[in-house]
């Protein structure tokens, strides 16, 4: 898991969103909220289960987390948002405002081990367990291919 920077979370069985992450302290650590990743009901759930992949790009864990929020002005906010916004790749801001702005705009929560992997190693299913893409409205036209010069049939 220290070696995770995507994980995909899935809430109340619903469908699992892939979200950048940063393990700290034996857990994930994820930021949503505007202008970071959407993951409808996490900032209010209680459990959900994260799936992460290993170098060979293939599932090679799923396990059950308990869902914590840690809230700007405790002692873990503090000492945690700041290393997670350190491993935030392409802020659009320095590190101390970005810790600021998720404070007054964000969630930050601890996904946690709550019990043993629900499938890893063996048990893994041979299946590819792939999905239909869903429905987006970020959905554009195909257009047609560019090009660079005026073809000439002979």
């Amino acid at each position: 898991m220290k070696k995770a920077s995507v994980a995909w979370v899935a809430i109340d069985g619903g469908p699992a969103y892939a979200v950048w992450c940063v393990a700290l302290e034996s857990a994930l650590y994820v930021v949503t909220g505007p202008g970071e990743q959407a993951v409808p009901g996490l900032a209010a759930a209680g459990s959900a289960e994260v799936t992460l992949r290993g170098d060979h790009g293939g599932r090679i864990v799923s396990w059950p987390a308990e869902v914590t929020r840690v809230t700007p002005g405790d002692e873990q906010w503090a000492s945690l948002a700041p290393q997670v916004a350190a491993k935030r790749l392409n802020s659009p801001q320095p590190a101390p405002e970005l810790v600021d702005r998720w404070a007054a705009e964000c969630v930050l929560s601890r996904l946690a081990p709550a019990d043993a992997p629900v499938t890893a190693g063996d048990s893994l299913p041979d299946a590819s367990h792939a999905e239909q893409p869903r429905e987006t409205p970020a959905a554009r036209p195909t257009r047609r291919p560019f090009r660079l010069h005026r073809v000439r049939r002979r």
